[in-house]
């Protein structure tokens, strides 16, 4: 693809000009989350600045943990405007996890998928003591969050740290996530923040990846996103036909306003979280 076929495939602000008013949406929303909510904020999980989450406690006895990943093209963007997604799940009874992760260009995209993973480990080692359960951790994640969800259920835990399990996380959420990286390796679209060669490209591409486990992986994408999240989508709900779970229609929604649905218990989008989870 030329550098202009990429923009206009991948490139979301470009799509939607009022992009910043989520992001104001989200901050307001998320500051009065804060208020109410019960956790922890900022609890490190590994030795990077970054590396910290905030952890929301379920109301009553956790049912699950969800490890929600934020989005920005692995360049942008902070946990904390996404607090407003952890109420909702709170009272379903799922203690919400909120992670920051290492940003390009300060970190690599494959320390970034480190990070996460760390993230992960981090989780599972210690969900007990804030009442959760290490059996029944999951992730859901947003854009470049949705790749790093897939990147979790493609991780051979053991090799990772030898006293984990082969399966760590039980099902994903990728939220208009891009699986295939190949298309953007060395794209000035993303450069000079975020860049990497094809050799990287492929070994930081779920698709190209065999998922580790049976832990399911859902998807989803707002029908007026950029043509290359849908495109993206379908291949990798086809590559992992074995362990996808399925496809959440999002109509009409773009690519800032569909992750807001992950807080709307009306929305498919968070009943496929609970349902990912086995919550009713």
């Amino acid at each position: 693809m030329d550098p202009a076929a990429v923009e206009r495939a991948y490139n979301p602000r470009a799509r939607t000009r009022n992009f910043q008013d989520y992001f104001d949406r989200g901050e307001a929303r998320s500051r009065e989350a804060l208020a109410s909510l019960d956790g922890y904020l900022d609890v490190p999980y590994g030795p990077h600045e970054q590396q910290k989450m905030d952890i929301f406690r379920a109301r009553g006895t956790s049912k699950a943990v969800l490890m929600f990943i934020h989005g920005g093209y692995w360049r942008a963007l902070d946990k904390r405007p996404f607090s407003f997604l952890a109420p909702e799940f709170t009272r379903a009874g799922v203690t919400f996890a909120n992670i920051n992760y290492g940003l390009s260009p300060a970190v690599s995209l494959e320390e970034i998928v480190r990070h996460v993973l760390q993230a992960g480990a981090w989780l599972y080692r210690n969900a007990s003591n804030f009442g959760g359960h290490p059996q029944r951790l999951y992730a859901a994640g947003h854009s470049a969050g949705g790749h790093l969800t897939a990147m979790l259920l493609a991780a051979l835990w053991p090799v990772f740290a030898r006293d984990l399990p082969q399966k760590v996380f039980q099902g994903g959420l990728a939220v208009s996530g891009v699986f295939d990286l190949r298309p953007l390796a060395g794209t000035p679209f993303l450069k000079p923040e975020v860049n990497f060669d094809l050799a990287v490209a492929r070994r930081c591409s779920p698709v190209l990846l065999p998922p580790a486990t049976d832990a399911k992986l859902w998807t989803a994408v707002g029908g007026d996103e950029p043509p290359g999240f849908a495109e993206q989508n379908a291949a990798m709900a086809k590559a992992w036909k074995r362990v996808h779970g399925g496809d959440v229609a999002m109509h009409g929604e773009n690519h800032f306003s569909v992750i807001e649905k992950l807080a709307d218990p009306s929305s498919p989008l968070f009943e496929c979280a609970l349902g990912m989870m086995g919550i009713a």
